[in-house]
């Protein structure tokens, strides 16, 4: 799986805010996807990445956008080109593409994986961090830092635990200016016992990560950026965390201007 990433024109896409409707180049009228979105996917999923147009960007500024792509998928090849010259056996039969590798290979996944380990020395200031925590967010306090988000974080991936009617996961998913956010299906703790022991036995992931009061049901969420002040950001995060008096109350009455369906 090649990608091909424009040096001299990344930033000015990835800030762009425009869709791919925008741009006339949609697979059909009901494709709405991002930009940014489909450059953060396209770099997460390949496994040979063509960095070009590299004479138009000066050495300071593209190893900056080297270091940032390689955050963001740590395991490919990246070559350099010009005019898009290169050897076609750097990107022909070259054999790397595996489906399942390539599924857990993106950035964020490994650093979950690695939640613990302790942060290397930050090259031009990238760097990543995960935000876990044991509470739940109140609906319209988050609404209002995602409208309102640091623009240093670059990407942003996760699961989100709203204090909502209905004891459903949410999915979070930022790329530039774009924020995805919605339902991500039931946590397992709300499921009927017999059917918690059935994930519980066949997922040791899960087993690890249980907690005697709340199951499954947590915030974790990826943060990779540039220049990202890790403390202010956790704290902003933490102020959105429902208080102990509000984690006695009725959820349900909690406003919601997140988009949300419930699953029936």
């Amino acid at each position: 799986m090649v990608t091909v990433v424009d040096a001299h024109r990344f930033w000015h896409d990835f800030a762009s805010g425009e869709t791919l409707l925008d741009r006339k180049e949609g697979a059909g009228e009901e494709d709405d996807r991002d930009v940014a979105d489909l450059l953060i996917d396209q770099i997460e999923t390949c496994d040979v990445l063509l960095l070009n147009k590299c004479d138009l960007v000066e050495e300071g500024a593209l190893q900056q956008l080297e270091g940032l792509i390689r955050k963001l998928q740590p395991t490919a090849k990246i070559i350099r080109t010009v005019n898009g010259e290169v050897a076609p056996g750097e990107i022909m039969n070259t054999g790397l593409f595996d489906f399942d590798a390539a599924s857990q290979s993106s950035g964020w996944i490994q650093e979950l994986e690695r939640e613990h380990h302790t942060p290397e020395t930050e090259e031009y200031g990238i760097g990543s961090f995960v935000y876990s925590r044991r509470a739940p967010f109140h609906p319209e306090r988050l609404a209002a830092l995602l409208s309102d988000w640091p623009e240093e974080i670059v990407r942003a991936k996760g699961l989100v635990w709203l204090a909502v009617r209905g004891d459903m996961a949410a999915s979070i998913s930022q790329a530039g200016p774009s924020i995805q956010f919605g339902p991500a299906g039931y946590w397992v703790a709300s499921l009927p016992e017999a059917e918690q022991r059935e994930w519980l036995a066949s997922e040791p992931d899960l087993r690890r990560r249980w907690d005697e009061a709340w199951g499954d049901r947590l915030n974790e969420i990826v943060l990779i950026g540039i220049g990202m002040d890790r403390d202010d950001i956790t704290r902003r995060l933490d102020e959105c965390l429902l208080t102990g008096g509000e984690m006695e109350m009725n959820w349900s009455e909690f406003s919601n201007p997140l988009p949300w369906i419930e699953i029936q």
